[in-house]
């Protein structure tokens, strides 16, 4: 007989799917646990996820949980996680069904202890350290007088009225307030953008102040957190204006502190570093005034006495002008003997010369001088007279040669020259059209005629006309030879 399929015993589990199992156990442990605070480091933290979430793990010497923090919540907190940093986080245990995992969704977020913010501090002190940004060549001197001082701060706190207090007692200076929260998430982000914008000259209608202060009342570790953010040592570390940095009291110290140019142990300090006392400054000038009209006086002495003992020196008057003057009277005593003598001189010179004119040399001087000049100017008018008679024979020349080449001789010779209207010679029949009127030139005058139609035979003789007056030729009566 065949073997019967065995019928599976009748018992009382319940059947579960996969998802009913999943979400039961989800709300059996967020009823379990719907609020606790959980102690652990954190590990494996990336940073926000691209969707704005965070992801991470909490753990300790024995066991690990899974983390997660919402984009929204993350915006919000206090202190962000870090890695290696241990930390206490509030919010709900649940699971992920679709990984079989439990984990905490984490709604606040705070640092175990002042040790755990202590060792991230140092972590950051080292590593910006190592990057020289808090070696003192780089730092920058304060300017001893500024004229515009610009304010990182709280606007109504005590810490801005004390530093406004202070400069107007000392130096009253022009003040420009960048309003910041000092305490909280937003803390860091605000004071960067600060310190960047008074650089950047947004502030105060584009005026660039000559001094930065950053300052913030005492606190705790977890209330100045936001001074020990690299993005505000950064920010002050490229500040191009001076930054004075006074937060807390002076026992408390914080990045920037490390980074600023100078660091004051309170606001009231830094205020009083940033400019000098006015009536210190005034009563120093009137000192300073009053030495240097006193050192001049004593300059003016001394210059005084050092002429007068040099006078001393110095010969008198009388021992100096007594030489000169004795040799002046000498010279003016022999002054007259000396002309008396110079004009004897010259009157026996002049008598010697007077001896040698005499009138007769004189007159014969002035006959040879005249007919020296009347024989060159009969010399002058004989060149004058050669001169023209060759030109008036060059000319007769050209003349000659004018009448032997010219038109005229061949004129009276019986021939006659004919030319157009318009005067132009006219050299063959054929270029005289019928009825143009021509001029007849004759070795005696002209005559004015017609031309007919060529026919190559003689034509009588035209009826004569009354002879007109020459007329000149248009070459100026020479003519052609043609």
């Amino acid at each position: 007989m065949a073997a019967r399929n065995p019928q599976p015993e009748p018992t009382n589990v319940t059947e579960y799917s996969v998802s009913e199992l999943a979400f039961a156990l989800k709300r059996t442990v967020e009823e379990a646990y719907g609020l606790v605070r959980l102690r652990g480091e954190v590990s494996g933290y990336r940073g926000p996820h691209a969707s704005g979430h965070c992801y991470f793990r909490l753990k300790d010497e024995g066991a690990a949980i899974e983390a997660v923090v919402w984009r929204g919540v993350f915006s919000r907190l206090k202190f962000k996680p870090e890695e290696g940093l241990e930390i206490v986080a509030k919010g709900k245990i649940t699971t992920y069904p679709g990984g079989s995992k439990y984990q905490i969704v984490i709604e606040e977020l705070e640092p175990a202890a002042a040790g755990a913010l202590m060792a991230l501090l140092e972590q950051r002190k080292k590593q910006l350290a190592a990057e020289g940004l808090f070696d003192e060549a780089r730092k920058q001197d304060l300017p001893y007088l500024p004229g515009v001082i610009g304010v990182v701060t709280s606007p109504t706190g005590a810490v801005i009225r004390d530093i406004l207090h202070r400069l107007a007692d000392r130096f009253p200076s022009h003040v420009i307030v960048w309003p910041v929260r000092v305490q909280g998430e937003t803390c860091a982000a605000e004071v960067a953008a600060a310190i960047a914008g008074f650089n950047a000259g947004i502030a105060g209608d584009g005026v660039l102040p000559d001094l930065i202060i950053v300052a913030r009342g005492g606190g705790s570790l977890e209330d100045l957190w936001g001074f020990n953010e690299e993005i505000v040592a950064r920010a002050a570390a490229a500040s191009t204006i001076p930054l004075i940095s006074a937060v807390g009291h002076e026992t408390d110290w914080t990045l920037i502190d490390l980074v600023a140019d100078y660091r004051a142990p309170t606001p009231t300090a830094a205020a009083e570093v940033a400019v000098p006392v006015r009536s210190e400054l005034l009563s120093a000038v009137q000192t300073y005034g009053v030495r240097m009209a006193g050192t001049m006086r004593r300059a003016l002495e001394q210059w005084r006495s050092r002429v007068t003992a040099s006078a001393r020196g110095l010969p008198r008057r009388e021992a100096i002008l007594g030489l000169p003057r004795q040799r002046l009277d000498t010279a003016s005593g022999r002054l007259l003997q000396s002309l008396r003598a110079n004009t004897q001189s010259h009157r026996g010179v002049l008598a010697r010369t007077a001896a040698a004119l005499r009138p007769g040399l004189v007159a014969r001087r002035v006959a040879t001088a005249r007919d020296l000049l009347g024989r060159l100017d009969r010399d002058r008018a004989r060149a004058i007279t050669a001169r023209v008679e060759r030109a008036r024979q060059r000319l007769d020349a050209q003349a000659k040669l004018l009448g032997t080449l010219g038109y005229h001789n061949v004129l009276a010779r019986g021939f006659a020259l004919a030319r157009d209207g318009e005067g132009a010679m006219v050299r063959s029949a054929g270029a005289v059209h019928p009825g143009e009127a021509l001029d007849i030139q004759f070795a005696d005058g002209h005559i004015e005629a017609e031309a007919v139609k060529h026919t190559g035979t003689r034509s009588p003789a035209p009826k004569p006309k009354r002879p007109k007056k020459p007329k000149p030729a248009p070459d100026g009566g020479q003519g052609s030879l043609l």
